[in-house]
């Protein structure tokens, strides 16, 4: 499992093409030429990057699921809509396809921020709003890190 570190803003060309910033290009070195599935993320309008041994994995777990369950097969066709796999070019580039560069709403300044082990791709104007308008992060953090023992942690 990778944990990636870091929020990046760049520049996204009218093509949808982004520059992956060099310090994110380090830390996704040993796995770039797997390649990686983008998607349309559940719970935002933004975008999110898995690296392509991250999507096998959390594919297995969704690949468990029994399709003669309408719920699970409603669920499967959702999550995996407009999938896409994608790779970074000679000139470490990522293109974004046209499809998801519209779901996101991403125009020219965008924002890749780290979410553990995958990347999201975010408009830089949405990215902040969903950081202003989130509620207070102090009792987020509280109710989903403070009641539990995560391994020993507290």
């Amino acid at each position: 499992m990778i944990n990636l570190i870091g929020t990046y803003e760049c520049k996204v060309d009218a093509k949808g093409r982004l520059m992956v910033p060099s310090a994110l290009k380090k830390q996704l070195a040993p796995i770039m030429q797997d390649g990686f599935v983008i998607k349309r993320s559940v719970f935002q309008n933004c975008l999110e990057l898995y690296p392509m041994n991250e999507w096998n994995m959390l594919m297995g777990k969704v690949n468990k699921l029994n399709r003669f369950v309408k719920k699970n097969n409603d669920f499967i066709r959702k999550f995996t809509a407009g999938v896409k796999t994608i790779e970074v070019d000679t000139n470490g580039r990522l293109l974004i396809p046209k499809d998801l560069v519209s779901f996101a709403g991403i125009s020219k300044e965008i924002v890749l921020s780290s979410a553990i082990n995958i990347v999201e791709i975010w408009d830089k104007d949405k990215y902040e709003q969903n950081l202003d308008s989130s509620d207070d992060f102090a009792e987020l953090a509280e109710e989903v890190m403070g009641n539990t023992d995560l391994d020993g942690l507290s």
